[in-house]
């Protein structure tokens, strides 16, 4: 593909028609491009597209995302497995050597999307394979041109972020070392020279905006490279740094205030990320810091005094909040705290004033709740100013408990009164007071359990008596629905710490408000419905046992399902999971109610699979029907004729559609549904129409399909080999082991399809592959080893041995090439045996090594005699030590998804898990066999064994004696 002007037209075109609403202009166009992705010279044409300003703005844009999308899929593809690289090489050196100057000279539009192409390739080959690169960004620095400055320190963000959370490693030490050295003092005379120019423009508000604009990202860069370590330069420079942060958390500039309540500013940006940056230090580098701590404590109380309530502040009062709870927490800081009046300051003047429930939280409680129950309680990573607020009272309750509890306790008593004086109009005093209870009672929490520690000075079960069991017991379910939730979130929070009783006691109340109208209240009490569900007692049993919901079920299930049918709600995850767990608690108890809820549930998949939008509630979806599946199945196993009845239908819909995220899910449930039959009747003809597709190899290609698939292929292989035979489907299926053991994240299904395979498969003809099977094995342990892959190649060689026989593994081996299995008795055997680590799979190589040692008239003999008591002596170590867990040089890979565009993840369905399969039922005891099958050897070879035995060491020696006295025999 030449870098002309028609072929620059003809590029154009096709971005052109990518934009084309009408599907059959657009998709045509799109396959096209992605036909010519791996031409030479395509990214450049794509450079020079976008780079041409006589080219209408759109078509660049478009151009800019087609190369970031093309980066993406493209740059690090070829580190999957060694696969082809699919870029030419001097379009790699052309593409590093274009993209920075063009980005940096691009419009804004432009420069987003090429800043993140930069980003994705300097994640592949910076710095080794591009040291330039940071050279190059940081020349730009002086040019005082702060649209280049910005594009540099957008990208330096996008390219260093990530040091904030990857794991201390030497590479990334020695990566950061290197940007450090190029890009710190740089970085430190930006920020200065631009600190000048806000005094320099102090008059010139577009400038202002541009000129702050640049500071919020010089303190995120800061923020990225001082993650890891405190590094010695800006350790040397701390009071430059931090006299700068002194002055913007302080500074006013008029002309950057918006009137806009809800979105941040470019201050209120700066501002909060330097309160990320100081909190950083206060938490890291607390003794380096020290000298600045009392200054920065009396900005940022200031700064929380005079910052308004409106949500735009959010972002910067959690943070500044955070960085409070950083300071309270240090023991030699609880000077700056322990004054009474400082104490009573900040809950009148900081936590009170961001515990309350604000015009807009109850504008998201009503219009968006999802939003609100996912900051409420999801945890998630949005900033929240009651969390942080939450945050500050639980540190300072545990440092000064008596204090705070005394001053909370009044304002408590004044928030419960407000509320009973008329609770209509001041409702609000009581949430803010159910908050400050919570905060300050809370000790330590679990996802599973709730709170699980608690402050002895507050009597919560006395509290949630006067107080929040009144909010549940009110007639009227709709009214007050935020102190509602508020309720039920206080139940739910903690129910480890209010027992039993109150948990039972509590749960007709629960069940009462499902049908309630507020989507936040009727999902709060799904949602605690749920985590009642799976609390356990002292002895480890459910709490709520089958019995205890029997008498419930009929208004559970009814309003759990009502709940699904009202507006915003029919696809509330929390609903659907408590329907899952109601089914997991009643089992056989739920059958009365299968009638009902299962034509239910089919209908929202058929609906839900028009557009699956809710994960979490497909998931659940998926779940409840697996469950539904096996409760039914096991009181009826022919019940699953009726579930294929149903369910094959809409399965058949989702696949012909290709809808994505549904189709692990599907090849789950068929899986157990075909799991079921085994044993019990033939496979039926639907199931076997579906068969040839599943060995499309597009099906394989995505990343989510592979393991629910390799469970369904075996489960037609364990109940149909002879008609695979008979449809000649073998090759394929030898076709799919290939590309699985081609893989450094599939490997061990490849070995999983071939032990089934070997298992329920005619042998006579799977006999003709097997040279080829053993031919590829060795290819890829030559090409390509991993802890993973030897220990999976140990488990296949024994159990070939224990299913072929042994002298087949010895004969097939040295057929590949004369004496080889000395080789991997030396190279693979002996070194990493250890290796294996599951109970089952250590079995399988105990039995198929014993079989070697002992059925194989060839280990008796030369080249192999030598190598039979270092063989013994490997197996007695499997037996005696534990596993090794150290890795090989091969696990350091990095594996690129060589399939482009959006891939779906495997989400394992808990209630659809596949039986634990034990290959060798028959030994119960894998030292009892290695015992008898050495005596057995040594009844036919009288005097060798022994003689064989004593090389081994002594230790190994008596642990053998132990095995045969144990199986009460003597290897003579």
């Amino acid at each position: 593909m030449e870098i002309n002007e028609e072929n620059l037209r003809h590029l154009t075109n096709y971005i052109q028609q990518t934009l084309s609403p009408d599907p059959n202009v657009r998709k045509p166009a799109e396959k096209f491009l992605e036909s010519v992705e791996s031409n030479q010279n395509y990214p450049v044409l794509l450079l020079t597209l976008i780079d041409k300003n006589e080219i209408d703005m759109t078509i660049r844009v478009a151009g800019a995302i087609a190369f970031k999308n093309y980066v993406k899929r493209n740059w690090g593809a070829h580190l999957d497995d060694g696969s082809p690289d699919r870029i030419h090489e001097s379009d790699r050196t052309a593409v590093k050597t274009l993209i920075v100057a063009l980005m940096l000279k691009s419009p804004t539009a432009l420069q987003k999307q090429l800043s993140d192409a930069v980003s994705i390739i300097g994640k592949y080959d910076f710095p080794k394979k591009w040291p330039q690169l940071i050279d190059e960004m940081v020349e730009k620095f002086t040019t005082g041109d702060f649209n280049v400055i910005n594009g540099v320190l957008q990208t330096a963000h996008s390219l260093f972020k990530r040091y904030r959370f990857e794991f201390k490693s030497q590479e990334l030490w020695e990566e950061i070392k290197f940007v450090l050295e190029r890009m710190a003092k740089p970085l430190t005379d930006l920020l200065q020279a631009t600190m000048n120019l806000t005094t320099v423009h102090a008059s010139n508000e577009q400038a202002l905006k541009v000129i702050y604009g640049s500071l919020v990202l010089v303190c995120k860069v800061f923020y990225s490279l001082n993650s890891q370590d405190l590094p010695e330069f800006f350790e040397d420079n701390m009071a430059a740094w931090m006299g700068s942060f002194h002055d913007l958390l302080t500074c006013d500039v008029p002309c950057l205030r918006t009137g806009d309540d809800e979105d941040a500013g470019t201050l209120e940006h700066l501002k909060s990320q330097v309160c990320e940056n100081i909190a950083l230090y206060a938490q890291k580098y607390d003794e380096e810091f020290s000298s600045y701590m009392p200054q920065f404590v009396k900005d940022i109380w200031e700064l929380l005094v005079v910052t308004g309530k409106q949500p735009k502040y959010d972002s910067l009062v959690s943070n500044a909040l955070q960085f409070l709870s950083i300071v309270a927490d240090r023991n030699h800081y609880r000077n700056l705290f322990e004054e009474p009046t400082v104490l009573s300051n900040i809950c009148e003047k900081v936590v009170i004033p961001n515990m309350d429930f604000r015009p807009s939280d109850e504008e998201l409680f009503e219009d968006n709740p999802e939003e609100y129950i996912r900051w409420d309680i999801e945890g998630s990573d949005i900033e929240t100013r009651r969390r942080a607020a939450c945050d500050l009272v639980k540190t300072l309750s545990q440092n000064f408990e008596a204090k705070i509890f005394e001053i909370f306790g009044q304002y408590l008593q004044i928030l419960l009164t407000q509320y009973a004086e008329n609770p209509a109009k001041n409702w609000r005093a009581k949430d803010t007071a159910i908050y400050l209870v919570t905060s300050f009672a809370s000790r330590g929490a679990t996802q599973k359990h709730g709170v699980t520690q608690t402050s002895e000075l507050v009597p919560l079960p006395q509290f949630f008596q006067q107080q929040i069991l009144p909010e549940l017991e009110r007639k009227d379910i709709n009214e007050l629905p935020v102190l509602k939730a508020d309720a039920l979130k206080f139940l739910m929070v903690f129910r480890t710490i209010l027992g039993e009783q109150v948990i039972q006691a509590s749960l007709p109340q629960l069940i009462r408000h499902l049908p309630a109208t507020s989507i936040v209240v009727h999902s709060y009490a799904a949602c605690t419905i749920e985590k009642i569900l799976i609390m356990r007692d002292s002895n480890n049993s459910l709490m709520i046992s089958s019995a205890h919901l029997a008498p419930l079920s009929n208004d559970l299930l009814t309003g759990l399902f009502g709940t699904l049918a009202m507006d915003g709600s029919h696809e509330n995850e929390y609903v659907m999971k408590a329907i899952m767990r109601s089914f997991s608690t009643l089992q056989a108890g739920a059958m009365p109610f299968m009638a009902v809820a299962l034509p239910r549930l089919t209908e929202t998949l058929t609906v839900v699979a028009k557009n699956p939008s809710r994960p979490h509630f497909n998931h659940y979806l998926f779940e409840t029907l697996s469950l539904a599946v096996k409760i039914v199945c096991k009181a009826e196993p022919s019940a699953v004729s009726s579930f294929e009845e149903a369910l094959f239908p809409v399965f058949q819909g989702i696949l012909q559609q290709d809808i994505l995220e549904f189709m692990p899910y599907v090849f789950q449930m068929l899986s157990l549904l075909l799991e079921i039959r085994e044993g019990t009747s033939t496979i039926p003809d639907p199931y076997w129409n579906l068969f040839p597709c599943l060995l499309a190899p597009a099906l394989w290609d995505r990343p989510g399909n592979v393991t629910p698939l390799i469970r369904l292929i075996t489960a037609f292989i364990r109940q149909g080999s002879s008609q695979i035979s008979a449809q000649s489907k073998l090759n394929p299926i030898l076709g799919i082991f290939q590309k699985m053991i081609a893989s450094k994240t599939n490997d061990h299904e490849g070995f999983y399809l071939i032990q089934n395979l070997i298992t329920y498969y005619p042998m006579a003809e799977l006999q003709n592959n097997m040279q080829q099977i053993f031919a590829l094995l060795f290819q890829r342990l030559s090409l390509s080893k991993t802890t993973k892959y030897v220990r999976g190649i140990i488990i296949f060689f024994s159990y070939y041995a224990i299913k072929v026989g042994a002298p087949a593994l010895i004969e097939l081996i040295d057929a590949i090439q004369a004496a080889m299995f000395g080789m991997v008795i030396e190279r693979v055997f002996i070194p990493d045996m250890s290796k294996v680590s599951s109970e089952m799979d250590r079995k399988i190589v105990a039995v198929g090594i014993s079989k070697v040692l002992t059925q194989c008239p060839a280990m008796l003999t030369m080249p192999y005699l030598n190598l039979w008591p270092r063989l013994l002596q490997a197996l007695v170590e499997l037996f005696e030590l534990p596993p090794d867990e150290s890795a090989l040089d091969g696990d350091n890979f990095i594996e690129v998804d060589d399939a482009p565009g959006y891939q779906v993840a495997f989400s394992q369905l808990n209630f659809a898990q596949p039986k634990k399969e034990d290959f060798l039922a028959e030994v119960t005891d894998s030292r009892k066999f290695l015992a008898e099958s050495l005596a057995k050897l040594s009844q036919s070879r009288p005097g060798e064994i022994p003689a064989l035995v004593a090389q081994i060491g002594d230790d190994h020696k008596l642990a053998l004696q132990k095995y045969c006295a144990q199986a009460n025999v003597q290897i003579q």
